[in-house]
């Protein structure tokens, strides 16, 4: 058996590589030619614990890299799927095009997989419909599957192989099959369902999460609106055994809790009351944290904004990935009130993306005199020792043995 994945971003390149180090035959694909040339010089395009050896395991096992896609029988579908902000509905035009590239290109009987996180009945509604325009019978000449992934940066590998997984498929011998795959290197429990269910089930997971988030942060407002430290209130509250508050934060990022429960409240407007204000809790909070900022500056008759400086540009900790990151929205909240100026700084983002990012520490340190924690990396745990004499605010509660201001 062969397989050609097709996206080689966070999920796509850490699943292609993870097949290829247990002995399948891979071939990984992406439209970015830049990306695709800096894998062919075995140069590893973000960070994550274990992926470099991985990566070396992949390359001894003879996985390639291209912008073609190939003729196989098994192909694995990790591209974005990002919604209509309009709408709040899932964009399947990735999702559409890669599918159609398949088909394009592939074997008699090739199984599709979708890992990409859908919205319930995107299958059916986009994916079928192209299939059988093409005069394609579902089930002879292809079989379509849905197998979501349930992995988080950070921990890529460890949860790829140890995470259970969920295999959706319209004939329960073919999902058997394809669970025989994953089985290569997933330890955990692979369950075989229905399409409809394993779309469903992954969304589910991601909206219970920031759910969860939500109620912390909306605490976090209660509390502070009446002069209550949350995080004990939480803290005693979770000695309850049946009781499991999060801990808040400013904000909520990354491609899946911040989108996916969307996709339920674009398509079921009038049945998602408590997603809707979840996601409108969480969205919230970078605007929480601009006000204590400005709470700050006048406690201290700070009045240049240019003297606040945040720290952390990924949305968390030990990552360099910046998707939909509470900073970014923050920024975004600033240009919107006419606070140009304020500085930024991530130890883990070796760029400059956004303006006035710093690249050294210190430099950074030198020219704020409010530094703001908007990630709780170990870089600033390690070096909190370097912010006394500024004004902190911890949005993030990882700052101790110092008076900070917290959300």
């Amino acid at each position: 058996m062969s397989i050609n994945i097709i996206g080689l971003g966070y999920i796509g390149l850490p699943t292609a590589l993870i097949f290829a180090k247990n002995g399948i035959k891979v071939t990984g694909t992406d439209y970015n030619k830049k990306l695709v040339e800096q894998l062919n010089n075995t140069q590893v395009p973000f960070k994550e614990e274990g992926l470099e050896e991985l990566f070396q395991d992949a390359i001894n096992n003879g996985i390639k890299f291209s912008t073609d896609y190939i003729k196989t029988d098994t192909y694995i579908l990790a591209v974005p799927t990002p919604y209509v902000e309009e709408s709040k509905k899932l964009d399947p035009k990735y999702v559409i095009s890669a599918t159609n590239s398949v088909l394009d290109v592939c074997e008699k009987g090739a199984a599709i997989i979708i890992e990409s996180t859908i919205a319930p009945g995107t299958i059916d509604r986009y994916i079928r419909p192209i299939i059988e325009d093409r005069g394609l019978v579902i089930g002879e000449d292809v079989h379509l599957l849905h197998a979501p992934e349930r992995i988080i940066p950070g921990n890529m590998v460890y949860e790829l192989e140890n995470n259970s997984r969920t295999i959706g498929a319209d004939n329960p011998e073919i999902g058997e099959k394809i669970k025989k795959l994953y089985a290569n290197f997933c330890m955990a429990e692979i369950l075989v369902t229905d399409i409809r269910s394993a779309e469903m089930s992954k969304v589910v997971e991601n909206t219970f999460r920031d759910i969860n988030i939500a109620f912390a942060n909306e605490l976090t407002k209660i509390c502070r609106s009446d002069g209550m430290d949350v995080y004990e209130i939480i803290r005693i509250a979770n000695m309850h055994p049946r009781v499991n508050i999060l801990q808040p934060g400013p904000g909520v990022g990354g491609h899946c809790i911040s989108v996916d429960p969307w996709f339920l409240v674009g398509d079921y407007p009038d049945l998602t009351n408590m997603i809707l204000t979840a996601r409108k809790t969480n969205d919230s909070m970078p605007g929480h944290v601009l006000k204590r900022i400005r709470d700050i500056m006048r406690e201290h008759n700070i009045m240049d904004i240019t003297k606040v400086g945040l720290y952390g540009l990924a949305y968390k900790e030990d990552v360099d990935d910046t998707r939909e990151s509470p900073t970014y929205q923050l920024l975004h909240r600033m240009d919107e009130h006419l606070a140009f100026g304020v500085k930024v700084f991530d130890p883990l983002i070796k760029e400059a993306i956004v303006e006035e990012q710093y690249l050294e520490f210190e430099e950074f340190l030198d020219d704020v005199e409010i530094v703001v924690v908007m990630v709780g990396h170990s870089h600033i745990k390690d070096n909190a020792a370097k912010l006394k004499g500024k004004l902190v605010l911890d949005t993030k509660n990882v700052i101790s043995d110092m008076d900070t201001y917290k959300l």
